[in-house]
């Protein structure tokens, strides 16, 4: 018995470890591009990234996982009502978008990136800018 337990934990261990992996893998870049979006001069870019921010981390988790997991096919169901002429409706109201486990890593992965974003765009914001011109004063461009 303590070794079947021992080894369910394992393997729940092991899908913990591949849920942390790939959300660090996908969420650390996407924070960049979002915090990069969120510090934009150009305001339609820097409303949509802050909105998105501002709504996914006021959301829970847990309501983000339900609407990614259950949202396409409660969205195909009720589009049919609407009109079941159309192909596309069709085919969203039999699409089974995510399994289990992708939708888990898509819900982490955009709920950690908006997260990480404003992280990013604290540090980066947070550079003095005599900082700035001293990498000018040593031939730096203002990108690097």
């Amino acid at each position: 018995m303590l070794l079947k337990v021992t080894l369910s934990l394992l393997e729940g261990m092991a899908v913990t470890t591949k849920i942390f992996a790939l959300t660090l893998l996908f969420a650390l870049p996407l924070g960049l591009v979002i915090a990069f979006g969120s510090m934009s001069r150009w305001k339609p870019l820097k409303m949509l990234s802050k909105g998105l921010v501002w709504v996914i981390r006021g959301t829970p988790l847990m309501l983000q996982l339900i609407v990614i997991f259950y949202g396409p096919g409660l969205i195909g169901s009720w589009a049919t009502e609407m009109d079941s002429t159309n192909p596309i409706i069709q085919w969203l109201a039999t699409w089974e978008c995510f399994d289990r486990f992708t939708a888990v890593i898509v819900s982490f992965v955009i709920n950690y990136a908006c997260y990480f974003s404003e992280i990013y765009r604290g540090g980066i914001e947070s550079i003095p800018k005599g900082q700035y011109e001293a990498g000018q004063v040593l031939g730096m461009t203002k990108t690097q």
